[in-house]
């Protein structure tokens, strides 16, 4: 702004220690700098600057003038970046946390897409199946795939259902008896996904009966695709998403466990910060987003 101009040069002067080298930064002449800091000094009726024959320093009236507004300075630059920003929702710098499988499955695609889209957004996508501090990561919006939310201080939007389901490979029943009733599951093969150390609870529904098996602690892990993979080597029965078991079931190779039980779904949301209003490079990833998805076969977007 014009006028924060003598403030800005004097400050680039303080820093460069020369009229001449804060010229040049500045990309003005040493006489319009020399006259913009003389006519600063006549009006605040302080000396700010000492010249010699070698180098520029402050005055004791300068130290303080350069102390205070260099920070208020800074600040308002940044804010003004801020608007910037805001006011071109296709151009800026957006951080998107994501699941692990998700990411890994379906974010290279998306992002490309998104990419080819708005080449003028620069992304930085973060993987982890934690629920992470939306505000301490300093993240702008984060997927997740989980229950009812729980923190009442973010923002959360829900986007579609997830359909999961109970499966094991073909070869898991050549080993072991097939279960026709939850009470017949045996823990010890029934494979958890869990951040913690206690097992996964499963929620089933048959018609109008639900039923909540608690699953096994011999084998208890963080990531779906590490659990898919211990099912495909034989190992256990799992409860995991359409989208990390869809393949496995066409072509076979995985198998419905109890097919007249029903795994109640997860919720694909988006939660962001407590903006008062989405900021635009925000929105249009929200928008994009769920466009992308829309078009892909397995998720539903019955939000009721």
């Amino acid at each position: 702004m014009q006028d924060l101009k003598p403030i800005r040069v004097f400050l680039e002067v303080a820093s460069q220690q020369s009229f001449v080298r804060a010229a040049k930064a500045l990309h003005m002449t040493p006489a319009t700098v020399t006259r913009i800091i003389a006519r600063l000094e006549a009006d605040l009726g302080r000396q700010l600057l000492l010249r010699t024959t070698r180098q520029v320093s402050l005055t004791s009236a300068g130290a303080l003038i350069a102390a205070r507004y260099r920070p208020l300075i800074a600040e308002f630059d940044r804010v003004l970046d801020e608007l910037s920003t805001d006011a071109k929702p296709h151009q800026g710098r957006l951080s998107v946390n994501a699941p692990m499988s998700f990411g890994q499955r379906l974010m290279p695609k998306l992002v490309e897409s998104f990419r080819l889209a708005y080449p003028n957004i620069e992304l930085v996508i973060r993987l982890t199946d934690q629920l992470v501090d939306i505000i301490q990561e300093d993240c702008d919006l984060a997927i997740r795939i989980s229950g009812p939310p729980r923190d009442k201080s973010t923002i959360w939007r829900k986007v579609c259902k997830i359909p999961r389901y109970m499966v094991a490979s073909k070869g898991f029943f050549n080993l072991h008896p097939r279960p026709d009733t939850p009470d017949q599951l045996n823990r010890k093969t029934c494979l958890s996904y869990a951040q913690s150390k206690e097992p996964e609870i499963w929620s089933l529904k048959r018609g109008s009966i639900k039923r909540s098996v608690t699953s096994g602690s011999h084998l208890v892990g963080n990531n779906g695709d590490f659990l898919h993979a211990m099912v495909r080597a034989d190992a256990g029965i799992a409860v995991l998403p359409e989208f990390i078991v869809a393949n496995g079931l066409q072509d076979g190779s995985l198998e419905h466990v109890l097919p007249e039980w029903r795994v109640l779904p997860l919720w694909l949301s988006l939660y962001y910060p407590p903006y008062e209003a989405l900021p635009p490079l925000v929105a249009t990833f929200t928008d994009f987003f769920e466009a992308f998805l829309a078009d892909i076969d397995g998720f539903h977007f019955d939000t009721n």
